[in-house]
């Protein structure tokens, strides 16, 4: 971490990566604008490569399955602002358990997670996301 960055703009970046997990447990993809920037371009094992919010979202969407429900635990979140303190970069550790409302996981992921975030008139937003599989287990 760059400690000539404001705690602030490293705790709101790190913010960002929590407020996706929850966007992506809860389907709350109409606010896909709260983290991501509009030209962001995402690099997924599951998507493939995906640029700008609207193709982002759609992904999202059609990438739903009825009846499974996620929960993302993101872990070791370490940011880094750059010198200008408009542009940063972050990773983290993610772990998602896939399960089905009130039973146990039956399919659990590890990912590493890596994105670039810039300064918006809004925030913070991520503007490269990138997602790579460590692992998975299947109950």
């Amino acid at each position: 971490m760059s400690s000539n960055a404001p705690i602030d703009d490293r705790t709101e970046i790190a913010d960002l990566l929590i407020r996706l997990a929850r966007l992506l447990d809860e389907r709350r993809w109409e606010d896909a604008g709260t983290v991501f920037a509009d030209d962001v371009a995402v690099h997924s094992p599951r998507g493939g490569e995906l640029q700008g919010l609207d193709k982002v979202v759609g992904y999202m969407r059609r990438a739903e399955v009825e009846g499974e429900l996620t929960q993302h635990m993101t872990t070791d979140v370490l940011v880094d602002v750059d010198g200008d303190a408009d542009r940063a970069t972050a990773s983290a550790n993610s772990l998602v358990y896939f399960h089905r409302d009130g039973q146990a996981p039956h399919l659990t992921s590890g990912l590493r997670l890596t994105c670039t975030a810039v300064r918006t008139p809004a925030g913070w937003r991520i503007r490269e996301y990138r997602i790579k599989l460590a692992w998975t287990h299947e109950s």
